[in-house]
């Protein structure tokens, strides 16, 4: 018990010396979903009413994280204030990447289906508040609210990223865009792409490490494109599986020439026709 009692004493030490900072992690959830369903769900009540209610619910709400991060009521109510300024064009982002979604993928049949059913889309939703959190320079949450999204959708977007307008995820699972990463305009992004660093190094932490999408590029799935100097060009495309350490052109197709090989399957070949 004496070994238990040292290890309480430890840990009551850490806890008040460590200046931490700590908030409720379910109620950051439940207003990066609630406002979400605010943003683009429908309401059963008379619509400008319950919005307006909804909004200062939602204002509170992140009134109380953010004053559980800084401590000061002052400074979380202009912080609040400065995200919900920001909120309308975070708003019309937001419509702009739905209809990209819809101009372009044939599996989509209504901006309901986007809204619902695209896991791409709500991790876009996501990048999007955490990124202007980032740029307000508050502790942890919008680390905190991209983690909860990576959880949620398999796709682990950092909110330090700059991303356009028009921002097109498709399927998305494993996709990692790290936080130095630029990308432009009009870019599509299929499931497993990495925008990484070459190397991975604390010295490195206030470098430009991860690469630059200009306009109109797409990248296939599995396509791992690395390195803060790393450019890829404008209207280019990226076929799936490639590996890029180096800038790539305006106007350019990049792929893997791979070879495939069909034969009939009824005779296999001599080296294969062996007993055991």
């Amino acid at each position: 018990m004496t070994a238990f009692s040292n290890l309480i004493d430890r840990i009551r030490d850490n806890k008040q010396n460590s200046g931490h900072v700590f908030f409720d992690k379910a109620k950051a959830k439940n207003f990066v979903t609630t406002l979400y369903e605010v943003l683009f769900l429908p309401e059963k009540e008379e619509i400008k009413d319950q919005l307006e209610e909804n909004f200062a619910r939602l204002y509170g709400e992140l009134f109380c994280l953010i004053n559980s991060i800084t401590g000061d009521e002052e400074i979380a109510e202009v912080q609040t204030d400065s995200f919900f300024d920001a909120l309308p064009g975070i708003y019309d982002h937001l419509i702009k990447d739905a209809r990209s979604i819809l101009e372009f993928d044939p599996a989509a049949d209504s901006p309901e289906e986007i809204l619902l059913a695209y896991p791409g889309y709500f991790a876009t939703y996501v990048y999007r508040i955490s990124h202007q959190l980032w740029k307000q320079e508050i502790r942890i949450l919008p680390r905190f609210i991209s983690e909860y999204a990576h959880s949620k959708t398999g796709i682990d977007i950092h909110p330090g990223a700059v991303i356009g307008e028009h921002f097109f995820i498709d399927h998305g699972t494993g996709i990692v865009i790290g936080e130095t990463a630029i990308i432009g305009n009009h870019v599509k992004i299929y499931q497993g792409v990495t925008l990484g660093a070459l190397n991975v190094s604390k010295e490195k932490a206030n470098q430009k490490r991860h690469p630059n999408i200009e306009d109109h590029v797409i990248i296939y799935s599995g396509a791992t494109i690395l390195g803060g100097n790393t450019t890829i060009g404008r209207e280019s495309i990226i076929g799936g599986n490639v590996w890029i350490t180096q800038s790539v052109p305006s106007n350019s197709l990049v792929y893997n020439k791979g070879e495939i090989r069909i034969k009939d399957n009824n005779t296999l070949p001599e080296s294969l026709n062996f007993v055991i």
